[in-house]
């Protein structure tokens, strides 16, 4: 296990730079706004020789109402996971009353800690430096996170106190290339609009209170990711800020959490979309339908809070009917009924994500994918513009995740859309492709493998 340090400070004094500067990319969103971390975000890394997982965590705030008490629950858990503490305080600002109640609390864990003060690169730092020695944590160490300073000063406090813990796993050097076997984690992405029961759901697969969850809309901010494994499988789930409008966006805090949430799709291999059952397909859900296809990620929709429907049967008809209505474009998308709150249809979920990922990497050798093409043409011809024949030569498959194929025809701007349209919806038939984005581009030419034949 790699050797565990959690960040931990008041509001606003560079835990989330930090954990990026020590990560060496930028993972947790930063901003001048106090308290834009909630959740506890990890990340593995090395530091030297050794393997670290840094968690970065809410700023700890007094007060045990409401999400503030979630939040301090959230970096409790991390100092009682940590092989180590890093205690950050602003020297800028020097000692103030939440950083000695905090101090206190660090303590009573018995965990080693490092004091940090950040923001000592200037000359107006130094009195907060020297107020730091009255927290009892020992010798304060002078950094900037933003500006680098101190940092391999710390790195190295760091590995010291894991090797002196017998904690720290060390890298050794591979002789070769990674295994050809081992397989990074399958990327999944929960997405939704706001209060939908993403932060929920996660915590329902994990079996465990991981993400902050409440009544309160948008609580989640960073895309937070979790590890875990079904079917021998390693996956690798991301919960996501939701996704309103962007009218209804307030303030930097929500422009920062849709930009990490659209990242997260980015990088996912598939998206679960989440609706709420008695709110479902809302023009935001569809407009994220959308972005999800056009981003060429596979998808399974999710409708949560099914606990509370009534004529379960009727109503589940009811929306694959819409849900195939509405999203003409991904015909077929898996559609599975869950409840967040009791666990129910999760193991179906986790089931179609799996199958989804699977079509999303699937490859059609060409020779069946020509023999399909002759047998759409004789069903149904191009048809003539201007008098003059599209012919239709060649198709292969060029890529998968997600499926995409190149057609060799003789005039590719001439063929209308709505024939396009009938090419796809027959692969997908004939392959067997629901719920994928498809792509198929239209090139001049002819057979490109003909003289090689």
């Amino acid at each position: 296990m790699p050797f565990t340090i959690a960040i931990v400070g008041r509001p606003n004094v560079g835990k989330s730079t930090l954990f990026n500067r020590l990560a060496g990319k930028r993972l947790a969103l930063v901003d001048d706004q106090p308290g834009l971390t909630r959740d506890r975000r990890e990340a593995d890394t090395e530091l030297g020789t050794t393997a670290v997982r840094l968690i970065d965590t809410a700023g700890l705030e007094h007060g045990d109402a409401g999400l503030t008490a979630r939040m301090r629950e959230q970096t409790v858990a991390a100092i009682k996971q940590a092989d180590l503490v890093v205690f950050l305080i602003d020297a800028r600002a020097g000692i103030v009353a939440a950083d000695e109640i905090f101090a206190e609390l660090v303590r009573a864990s018995g965990k080693p800690v490092i004091l940090a003060a950040n923001k000592c690169e200037g000359r107006a730092a130094e009195p907060g430096l020297y107020e730091a020695f009255s927290l009892g944590l020992g010798e304060p160490l002078p950094i900037s996170a933003e500006h680098a300073l101190g940092i391999g000063e710390l790195s190295d406090a760091i590995q010291q106190a894991a090797s002196s813990q017998d904690g720290g796993a060390q890298i050794e050097e591979a002789p070769g290339e990674e295994d050809e076997g081992t397989a990074h984690p399958l990327r999944i992405a929960v997405v939704g609009r706001p209060n939908v029961g993403k932060s929920t759901l996660v915590n329902t697969i994990l079996g465990e209170e991981r993400l902050i969850t409440g009544p309160e809309a948008g609580i989640t901010r960073d895309a937070i990711a979790v590890d875990l494994e079904r079917q021998g499988r390693a996956l690798r789930l991301f919960d996501t800020a939701g996704l309103r409008r962007k009218m209804r966006m307030e303030g930097t805090a929500e422009g920062l959490s849709v930009g990490d949430t659209l990242r997260a799709i980015r990088f996912a291999e598939v998206v679960v979309l989440l609706l709420d059952a008695e709110r479902p397909f809302e023009k935001q859900d569809l407009q994220i339908a959308d972005l999800i296809f056009e981003e060429g990620r596979a998808l399974v929709v999710a409708v949560n809070k099914w606990d509370l429907v009534r004529a379960p049967q009727a109503r589940l008809a009811e929306l694959r009917e819409t849900c195939e209505r509405l999203l003409p474009q991904i015909k077929g998308v898996a559609f599975v009924p869950v409840s967040a709150l009791t666990g129910k249809g999760i193991d179906k979920l986790l089931c179609a994500v799996l199958a989804a990922d699977a079509l999303w990497n699937k490859r059609l050798p060409t020779h069946a994918l020509n023999q399909w093409l002759r047998e759409a043409v004789e069903t149904h011809s191009p048809p003539a513009v201007s008098g003059r024949r599209i012919k239709l030569r060649y198709i292969t498959e060029s890529n998968a995740r997600p499926p995409t194929f190149v057609l060799f025809c003789s005039r590719p701007k001439a063929l209308p859309d709505s024939y396009v349209r009938y090419l796809v919806n027959a692969l997908r038939e004939t392959f067997d492709l629901p719920g994928v984005p498809i792509r198929l581009h239209l090139r001049k030419g002819e057979n490109p493998y003909a003289k090689g034949e």
